[in-house]
Order: structure tokens, then sequence, then C-alpha cells
């Protein structure tokens, strides 16, 4: 009796199905996903270009742009400077003694005689009163001796003496009475007391600071210019002036005086400005001064930050047609933030102020601000 059987695949031919079946299962899905994630980093690609795409589908840069302004321009030179009072004063004793009163206190505003202090005075009225008496006596005494001389009971020559002895006595009278005015200590100058250094019952020597007066009424700020503006800066000509402790404020001055020689070390001459302190200004602040010199009425101004600093020759860049060309220019004035232009632009011509880095000249740009020229009108400081 016979039995017939089927053959069985051996393990390692299964073993070899499945694998297959199973690499098919797996690079399906795959594929879907890279065919799917292609199209996602085409758009990405697009959205992170520089500025999109041109008419020949060339990047552009994108940039941003000022027109070319008509605005009035002014010339100027500007310092830093202290302010000083243009009166300074320090009130010394002239003759010694006790202060017995004073009338001044610091912060007091005085003027130019006003008694600031009352010294003793009893050693002083004495010498008065005997030298007046010395010279009443020598003045008798002259007056007997020339009715004598007239009858020759006198000679000439002892007239003479006595006439001479007088005129000494009366000059060591008023030697007397200068020297009693000066136990009244007065000011030399009208202004404030901005330092006292006595006190009632203090003993004052002679040509000891007593007083230091300053006059605040009008402030003086002296300015080292360069010597290639001594025939622009000139006598009269207006000075704005910001102090860091009134912030916010803006002081107007005139140029007072100027120094005609200039100093070979430096290369300057000095320009002294002043200013109406109006109970405001005190001296010992410092100043930012700027002094105008020349106006510029409808003159074609660019933005400072347009100009391009990698050449010595001044140039910017503008969009024509959508791309940037590099434009060489002339420049005149600096006023602040602005520059004015003598050549090379017109009124309205776009010029870049961002993005420029990025630029070549015949690049393709893209301007993602819409500014429209207007004219502008600077502030008459």
């Amino acid at each position: 009796m016979s039995i017939s059987t089927r053959s069985r695949p051996t393990a390692p031919l299964l073993r070899t199905a499945l694998a297959i079946a199973c690499a098919t299962l797996l690079l399906a899905p795959v594929a879907g996903c890279k065919k799917q994630g292609g199209s996602g980093d085409a758009q990405a690609a697009t959205k992170d270009g520089k500025g999109g795409k041109d008419a020949k589908g060339n990047d552009a840069v994108s940039v941003e742009t000022t027109p070319v302004a008509v605005r009035e321009m002014t010339a100027s030179f500007s310092g830093t400077a202290p302010l000083d009072a243009r009166g300074d004063a320090q009130v010394v004793a002239k003759t010694s003694g006790i202060a017995e009163r004073v009338f001044a206190e610091e912060g007091q505003h005085v003027r130019e005689g006003q008694v600031l202090v009352q010294l003793d005075s009893a050693q002083q009225v004495l010498r008065v009163q005997q030298t007046a008496a010395q010279a009443e006596k020598l003045a008798r005494n002259l007056a007997r001796s020339e009715e004598l001389a007239k009858q020759k009971m006198v000679s000439a020559n002892d007239v003479e003496q006595l006439r001479f002895d007088l005129q000494n006595a009366r000059a060591q009278l008023n030697l007397a009475k200068l020297d009693l005015s000066y136990t009244r200590v007065t000011a030399p100058i009208s202004g404030v007391i901005a330092q006292r250094s006595i006190k009632a019952g203090n003993l004052v020597q002679i040509s000891t600071p007593i007083f230091r007066i300053v006059e605040n009424d009008r402030l003086e700020a002296t300015l080292n210019v360069p010597e290639r503006s001594l025939e622009a800066i000139r006598n009269g000509l207006p000075v704005t002036m910001t102090v860091d402790a009134v912030p916010g404020k803006t002081f107007e001055g005139k140029v007072t005086r100027i120094s005609p020689v200039v100093d070979s070390g430096s290369g300057t001459f000095r320009v002294v400005c002043a200013f109406d302190g109006g109970g405001v200004l005190q001296p010992g602040m410092f100043g930012r001064i700027a002094v105008v010199f020349d106006r510029r009425a409808g003159a074609l101004a660019i933005p400072r930050i347009a100009m391009l600093e990698d050449d010595n020759q001044a140039a910017v860049f503008t969009v024509r047609n959508g791309k940037a060309a590099r434009v060489p220019i002339k420049t005149g004035y600096v006023d602040g933030e602005w520059v004015e232009v003598l050549s090379g632009l017109k009124s309205g011509d776009p010029v870049v102020t961002a993005g420029k880095a990025a630029l070549r000249d015949g690049v393709a740009v893209q301007v993602i601000n819409a500014k429209v020229a207007t004219p502008q009108v600077a502030k008459t400081p």
C-alpha cells in the first residue's frame, strides 16, 4: 500500500518571500511622501527668496527707498563748551578789622556799590580826626605867616615850607578817609552772591577773599572753531544751544567776539557766544552749541543713511526700471540727518535707504515701501 505526499517549500525560500513582500509594502508610502515633500520644498524656496522674481524669473532684492526731498539746508558749526559768567569777581578786604555786620547771603542779588560787610572802623575814625586837626593847624599857621611875610617879618622860605607841610597834611587826611571807606566792603559788580566766606565777628585781613559774585544775567561760551571756517564765522551770527540740565529746551544767542589769531598748535580760533541767562542758565553748565553761518532754501536733500560708504566718491543707489543703479553725486551741506545734493539726482528720485548692502549695479530690486516725494522745510533754529 502506497501513500502519496506533496512537497513543502523549504524554510530559506519562505523567508525570502516574506522579505520581498515587506520591502514592497514599505517602499510604496515612502515614495508617496517624497513626492508630497518635494512640492512643499518648492513652495518654501519661493517664500524664502530675497525679493521674489523679476520678469525673467531672476531673484530680486527687497529694498526700501526715500524720494529726494526739497527742504531748507543750513550750514553750521557744532561744538561743546561750558558756560561762564560774563562777570565774575572775588570780593576782598582792602583793610583789616573785625566784621561787625554782614549784609549779604549766598544766592542774593546785589548791585554794584552795595555794602556787603561793615568792619570795625574806630581806629580809622580816630586817624581821620587826627590828620584833620594837623591839617587845620598848618592852614592857620600858613595864613599868619603870609600876613607877616607882607610886613617883611617872615622870610619867603618859611612861608613856602609851611605851604608844603599843609599839602602833605591834607594828603594824609585824604589817605585816612580812604582807609576809613575801606571798612565798608562794597560789591564791585552787580550779580548774585555765589559764595560767602565770612561771618559776623570774624577777623578780616587785607586781601582776604570774603565773597564771590557772578553776573548770571548774561553768560558766555567759548568755542574753538577750525581755521577753515574763519571767513564764514562773523559777529552777530545766530547761535542755538541745548543743555543737559534743561532737557527739551533750546536757548538762543549770538556770536559776540571772534579772535583774529589762529592757534598754530590746534589750528583753531576762539569764538565767544553770548546767551541771556533768564534765570535758568547757570555758570558751569555744559552746552551743546551750533553756530549757523549759512542757509539755502529749496535745496535737494537725501537722508544720510542713503549714502554709500565704500568709496571715496559720494554715491547712492537709485531704482530705474526695476533695477538698482549706482549714481555718483556731488554733496553740499550736511544738516543733521540730511545731506544736500548739488548734482546727480533730481527731486523725487528714489534713493535706497535699506537693503543697499546687498545691491550691485544692475541687480533687480523690489521696493517694499511706498513713499512719495513731498517737499520738506526744516525749522529755523
